[in-house]
């Protein structure tokens, strides 16, 4: 029986890596992005209209993403499977950031994962079984000059995770991260060639994950192969040396 598969921000990157490898392998997937409709619209295409929808919703805001799961469960029924990937990067040093920049990055990075869980488990604890995936970063883990408030919302997203993994583990539910290292995204392409090879040079494969990594893992965490893991804070980094 296919699942019901949640991702947010999925309409590109990782995101859309993730969805991607969940339609793959049969899965009902829901598509969401924040503002663009035409972006979305060519996801749930690509991935095939048959078994994909797409949202728009700002899952940071608790209406909205209300929202998103009503169209969702009137569509294919409850979340089964969430994947809470939505996410903000900023890039500055911390004292030049305003009060509106900071609000920014903690909302879209931990309060977006926290609004969605929030609305996804009651449905999980009834049916007594249920899978959380959250995207998290390895700046969550180390730490990231210039990306000081991304890093915290980060580093919330795991304690998020590893207490929640508590919370919910006698209903049945896992709940468990992915710590991204550097991989082929929008969100890289504001590097310079010196800056990206700098960053090459401090991973022990060489290389930039593709989103399609993220998926496959993310696959696996869903599935009775992963069945007794819970609580895990997986870093999935190329063998990153931060």
């Amino acid at each position: 029986m296919m699942a019901v598969v949640l991702a947010t921000g999925s309409s590109r990157g990782i995101g859309f890596g993730i969805a991607k490898a969940f339609a793959s392998v049969g899965e009902n997937v829901v598509l969401n992005g924040k503002s663009d409709a035409v972006r979305l619209s060519e996801a749930v295409v690509e991935l095939g209209e048959q078994r994909t929808i797409g949202v728009l919703a700002d899952v940071s805001d608790v209406s909205a993403c209300d929202m998103l799961f009503t169209k969702t469960e009137a569509t294919f029924g409850p979340v089964e499977i969430l994947v809470n990937n939505a996410g903000l990067a900023h890039f500055g040093l911390f004292q030049e950031m305003t009060p509106d920049e900071i609000y920014n990055i903690v909302s879209n990075n931990l309060f977006s994962t926290i609004n969605a869980t929030h609305r996804a488990v009651p449905s999980m604890v009834k049916a007594k079984s249920g899978v959380i995936i959250n995207i998290t970063s390895v700046w969550g883990v180390t730490g990231a000059s210039c990306e000081a408030v991304y890093s915290a919302a980060k580093a919330g997203v795991i304690g998020f995770t590893k207490a929640l993994a508590k919370e919910l583990g006698p209903s049945g539910i896992r709940v468990n991260a992915i710590a991204c290292g550097a991989f082929e995204t929008r969100m890289n392409e504001r590097l310079t060639a010196d800056e990206r090879e700098c960053f090459i040079d401090g991973i022990s494969l060489g290389r930039f994950g593709e989103p399609r990594e993220v998926g496959d893992l993310a696959v696996f965490l869903a599935s009775s192969k992963a069945s007794y893991l819970t609580g895990q804070i997986i870093a999935l980094d190329g063998g990153f040396n931060g």
